[in-house]
């Protein structure tokens, strides 16, 4: 059978790897046993934490795809997220929780909906296909759902999130609580990574209108362990600005446990954060109380400033 490319966004999370291993699960299920779990970059702690306790390997790492390649996107629907040539491979499905970003010249199965992770999408479809949804999918849905909501403390929860989470849980037969602050924590561990690696991890280019920007996000349980590294943060920041050309670097340090964000910034477009939060930059960082959602707390605020 035809190989079927199933890949989530570049700098992969959670909800990225686990949505193509589960998404490729389907398409199993449903008949297409030529789909590949794939990924477009490394995986982080708090992914191999969650591989590792449900002993599962990682999807296949790729750069591109064949020309006319057959591919489902998951977790993304913006080319500048996914493999560089994207444009020559025939995109069959995708299935997203992000605002759309794509435009095609054919017709394909396209799902975005407005919930806190792609999982909680997944979910649904297994239901409405009528497939076996199993412990170890389960887990992996959960593990998702944790991760893109911070165990349902973020605004982009949604109540369809929360019924999956305790539906899910349930099947897996995990304590969701307990396990989604060990998973969580997990993830705050960078003392393996190297600035540079810090810097990308979950970087994303988001530009405010005319502001060429790149907006990254790292969980800590202790936003001053992270801070002693500023210098060094800067210095890699400062670098990616020449290299990039941009206006605007935000760095947001998230406190997974007391739910807010240090942001530290740099470019010559800094004062739109000022602006956008009413805070003032002192030695480029500020608090940045209650945000913990660059979906929801960032994009939009920082949009309707610049």
């Amino acid at each position: 059978m035809e190989k079927t490319y199933v890949f989530g966004h570049k700098s992969p999370d959670t909800d990225t790897i686990t949505s193509s291993l589960v998404m490729t699960n389907l398409e199993h299920e449903l008949g297409n046993t030529g789909a590949v779990a794939c990924r477009l970059g490394n995986i982080n702690k708090e992914t191999e934490y969650i591989l590792n306790y449900l002993d599962i390997e990682a999807p296949e790492l790729i750069e591109s795809v064949e020309d006319d390649a057959s591919v489902i996107l998951v977790d993304h629907n913006s080319p500048s997220e996914s493999v560089a040539n994207l444009e020559n491979a025939t995109i069959k499905k995708i299935v997203d929780h992000h605002k759309i970003a794509i435009q095609t010249s054919y017709p394909l199965y396209f799902r975005v909906e407005p919930v806190g992770c792609t999982e909680t999408i997944l979910f649904k479809m297994y239901k409405e296909f009528n497939v076996e949804v199993t412990k170890e999918i389960a887990a992996l849905m959960l593990s998702a759902i944790i991760s893109d909501t911070l165990l349902l403390k973020s605004p982009t929860t949604t109540d369809e999130d929360i019924q999956a989470v305790k539906d899910l849980a349930e099947i897996a037969e995990i304590d969701y609580e307990t396990y989604g602050l060990d998973m969580l924590k997990a993830g705050t561990d960078l003392s393996s990574f190297s600035i540079d690696e810090i810097l990308h991890l979950d970087a994303k280019q988001i530009d405010f209108k005319d502001v060429k920007s790149i907006v990254n996000q790292v969980n800590t349980a202790s936003i001053n362990d992270v801070l002693e590294m500023k210098d060094d943060l800067e210095a890699g920041i400062n670098k990616i600005i020449e290299e990039e050309d941009l206006d605007l670097f935000m760095l947001l340090i998230t406190d997974i446990i007391n739910s807010n964000s240090q942001v530290l910034v740099l470019g010559k477009s800094a004062s739109l954060v000022e602006k956008a939060y009413g805070v003032t930059l002192e030695d480029n960082t500020a608090l940045l109380e209650g945000v913990v959602s660059r979906k929801k707390q960032v994009v939009p605020i920082m949009t309707e400033n610049a």
